[in-house]
């Protein structure tokens, strides 16, 4: 297993780096709805102590999700994030590690022991912990959403830690850049001992199928790329059609 080795400099300039060049030359906007920073709890509005662990659980449908998460979380969360890793991809981008990355090797039954106990690890000592359970990129209309139990016997491992549910969908609607919209849905709070694992990452599964179909049916029936109310992640960066159109104002001045 691949520890994450975390580094502030290499943090502050890959931040500058992910943001300028990588996300603003690909995508016309990325927006966040809810927060990343889990506030109340839903069951009886009490408020959540800011230092307890968190598990947020994503569906994984392109390979800029990483990318896009370690940038939400550095712009809107005061927690100190890590994400759990593909083993053969973290050893082709190791730099990944400076940045909170760190590996699971599901072909290994070990290997996969020796990560969940590494991020319980993280989490008891109140870090926060992003981790794909579906277990592969799959098309964001893929369905049904169905988790893997790693992410029960993590909760089960770890039964203070909140769950909060995070859907990502990517499309072009109006412009020539595609354009992402990132919600965080309500914190999941169980008593996941009472639980199997299994049970867990069926329920899981449901939250986040559910969360992803609205988001989505939100996003058509708006004929947007972002909802209403959400917040800017990234500068708005104009699209073919748009230059285009602002020279065209420009001639017939």
């Amino acid at each position: 297993m691949i520890r994450a080795v975390k580094s502030k400099s290499f943090n502050h300039i890959f931040a500058l780096y992910n943001h300028y060049y990588l996300l603003r030359r690909r995508f016309r906007s990325f927006t966040l709805t809810g927060s990343l920073d889990p506030q109340v709890d839903i069951r009886d509005n009490s408020p959540i102590e800011p230092t307890r662990p968190v598990i947020y659980f994503m569906n994984h449908s392109s390979w800029w999700d990483g990318l896009l998460l370690y940038h939400a979380a550095r712009q809107t969360s005061r927690g100190d994030h890590y994400v759990m890793m593909e083993e053969q991809q973290l050893q082709q981008y190791a730099f990944f590690r400076k940045l909170g990355a760190y590996s699971i090797n599901k072909e290994s039954a070990s290997g996969i022991r020796t990560s969940l106990q590494y991020t319980s690890e993280l989490l008891d000592s109140g870090k926060r912990v992003w981790i794909f359970p579906q277990g592969e990129i799959l098309h964001q209309e893929a369905r049904p959403i169905q988790f893997r139990p790693g992410i029960g016997l993590l909760l089960r491992r770890s039964p203070n830690a909140i769950a909060v549910p995070v859907t990502l969908c990517h499309g072009m609607v109006q412009h020539d850049l595609p354009e992402i919209s990132m919600q965080a849905g309500p914190a999941v709070m169980e008593d996941w001992k009472a639980l199997k694992s299994e049970e867990i990452a069926a329920r899981l599964g449901h939250v986040l199928e559910q969360q992803l179909d609205d988001h989505r049916s939100e996003l058509i029936r708006m004929g947007q790329g972002s909802l209403p109310d959400a917040i800017p992640l990234i500068r708005h960066v104009r699209s073919t059609s748009e230059k285009y159109d602002a020279a065209r104002k420009r001639v017939n001045r």
